[in-house]
């Protein structure tokens, strides 16, 4: 804790040793508020006495070494708002990690008494808490790739975690040291890399995926936000806290009672229905001849995710039994439906003996959820004996309209087809835009030595595209645009010349989407992170789709209106599309008033 004669105590964390009491000062007054080490530290402040520093911009170990540096005797760091969690870090002086609101109080403190201002930095005692929390660090769904997958599956230990370290850092950490008391993923990881082996030891004949369904299907969902007060959602913990504990017990992480398996082909056939461009079209076509499930939402996952649910929808999963017993088991299901949703499950009881599997269906029903707003419940299949409930939560959003966001073709004249989904009762129409072909600017780009995008350093190269009245703009460079071996990356600049939207895929393999971009000149600006060579000739291609219909493409049919759960086939085709070319286009689906959204038409012939 810190601590004053003058009659305040603040606690916080902290793996030090304490101070004396001693002179308290506010960094702010000594040149930087943020102890930043490369910003000096006025010494004939500091020295000798303990430091109010505030959290932020720098590494908190490198700001006890700026306080050590200008010679003071201890740091009292203070998160910049309430949500942070408090660390227990190294540092180079003794130190404790207190709130923000308790730092302000401090710092009224200093401002107040002046030259008199004192205080102590008790040394770090064990404290238990309620837990576990979610730390503010912690990474939050939805999954940005594929909302119809809940992320992250599963949450661990990961605050102020001891554990064994190097006594050689890099940067600005305490030298020396065996062990450490630090957060972040690299606490919460070996968590779950470590249970993952001990499963797999235990079960040498269970699959990854199986590996994974234990984990979440047996965790603890009784979590809080980082607040310590509201629970936590699906998308704070995925399936819950991990749970090693106990005895290898049925019901046990050991034994779940029920797994859900997916191999090879379930993966592949996610990547086919997710539009990830992984896998050819061919070979997305035979993984559904052959029956495997291509709507992400039907990957064979211990979680249920629908990232945009028009009226209803169905989901297929299928469990085994992994139960180490040698009778039948019988499963029934209690379903904790999302707010505004109706859930049924079919069947809603069956029977297994261990290895068997069944395929089961949850539908998810709309009622009043408002759309557009994402919520949460559960699914549970629990034995008759009471030993096992396997849990899967359930994430849900629910939308007017779903159509494809992107559908290829190709041929100077041809022509395609998609399906539309409705989730309401209305006009509908649909209308075509374009097809415009790439706008291809050709350069070269060097090598930027130190591989951080700058756009004034010469290693960037920046393109202009003038936008008006437009409903769409891309800028894509596939792997054959640039030389083998070669790494750039895309920075967008809207017309104000902020950076609002980036491609660094490993490799160049870069796209950018703007929907419904504002009028006036974007730049995008291509950066040589790696260059073989030191140089690399690049094609940089772009399009502009306007807003307003017309050009060489048409509607040739679509539905005559919208009924809520009904499945509609829009048709269109083009002519006179350039060979050699590559073009953009959309298609545009309203109610009538209000856009609903986009289905974009790309039209390679090169």
């Amino acid at each position: 804790s810190a601590v004053s004669s003058d009659g305040w105590e603040f606690f916080g964390a902290s793996f030090t040793a304490g101070t004396p009491e001693l002179k308290l000062v506010d960094a702010a007054d000594a040149g930087n508020e943020l102890c930043a080490n490369n910003a000096t530290l006025d010494p004939l402040v500091v020295a000798g006495n303990i430091v109010l520093c505030r959290r932020g911009a720098v590494d908190r170990a490198e700001k006890s070494l700026a306080v050590a540096n200008a010679g003071g005797a201890g740091m009292i760091l203070y998160n910049a708002n309430d949500a942070q969690s408090q660390n227990t870090d190294n540092h180079h002086v003794p130190s404790v990690h207190i709130s923000n609101t308790d730092g302000l109080a401090i710092k009224t403190y200093i401002a107040g008494a002046g030259a008199d201002a004192v205080a102590q930095i008790n040394g770090g005692t064990f404290t238990s808490i309620d837990a576990p929390w979610m730390a503010s660090f912690s990474s939050r769904g939805p999954n940005r790739l594929s909302g119809d997958i809940i992320k992250p599956d599963i949450t661990a230990p990961g605050v102020n975690v001891l554990a064994g370290a190097s006594p050689v850092h890099n940067g600005p950490d305490v030298q020396g040291q065996l062990f450490q008391a630090i957060g972040g993923t690299s606490m919460s990881s070996p968590h779950i890399a470590g249970i993952f082996a001990l499963l797999k030891q235990a079960h040498p004949d269970w699959s990854p995926a199986l590996v994974r369904s234990s984990l979440m299907t047996t965790a603890d969902q009784e979590v809080m936000k980082e607040d310590g007060a509201t629970p936590a959602d699906p998308f704070d913990l995925g399936g819950g806290h991990v749970d090693p504990s106990g005895k290898a017990n049925k019901g046990s992480i050991l034994q779940p009672g029920l797994g859900y398996d997916a191999g090879l082909f379930e993966y592949a056939g996610f990547t086919c229905g997710a539009e990830l461009n992984i896998f050819t079209s061919g070979t997305c076509d035979f993984l559904a001849a052959i029956g495997v499930p291509i709507d992400p939402s039907d990957l064979n996952l211990p979680s249920i995710g629908v990232a945009d649910l028009v009226g209803a929808q169905t989901i297929t999963r299928t469990v085994t039994s992994v139960a180490n017993d040698s009778g039948w088991r019988t499963y029934n299901v209690w379903a904790n439906a999302p707010q505004g949703y109706e859930v049924s499950v079919s069947p809603s009881t069956f029977s297994l003996k261990s290895g068997m599997s069944r395929d089961f269906e949850v539908t998810i029903t709309r009622t009043n959820a408002t759309l557009g707003d994402w919520r949460f419940g559960s699914l549970t299949w629990s034995d008759e004996t009471g030993h096992y409930d396997v849990y899967s939560p359930i994430a849900v959003r629910g939308a007017l309209f779903s159509a494809p966001t992107d559908v290829t073709g190709s041929g100077v004249d041809g022509g395609t087809s998609f399906d539309v989904k409705f989730g309401y009762d209305g006009t509908y129409s649909a209308a075509a835009h374009g097809l415009e072909a790439a706008v291809v600017f050709s350069a070269n780009v060097l090598q930027d030595p130190d591989q951080s995008f700058d756009p004034s350093d010469g290693f960037s190269n920046p393109h202009p595209v003038a936008v008006t009245g437009a409903t769409h703009l891309r800028f894509a460079m596939p792997p054959e645009a640039t030389e083998a071996g070669a790494d750039i990356d895309l920075y967008l600049a809207n017309p104000s010349g902020v950076i609002v939207a980036a491609s660094t895929n490993g490799g160049t393999d870069e796209q950018i989407d703007i929907v419904s971009p504002t009028d006036g000149t974007w730049t995008l600006w291509v950066h040589g992170w790696l260059t073989p060579g030191g140089d690399s000739d690049y094609d940089l291609y772009s399009w502009v789709v306007s807003a307003t219909p017309g050009g060489n493409m048409t509607i040739d049919s679509a539905p005559a209106s919208a009924s809520t759960g009904a499945t509609g086939t829009v048709d269109v085709s083009w002519a006179g599309a350039v060979a050699e070319e590559w073009h953009l286009g959309a298609v545009s689906h309203s109610d009538g008033s209000n856009l609903l959204g986009l289905t974009l038409i790309e039209v390679d012939n090169r």
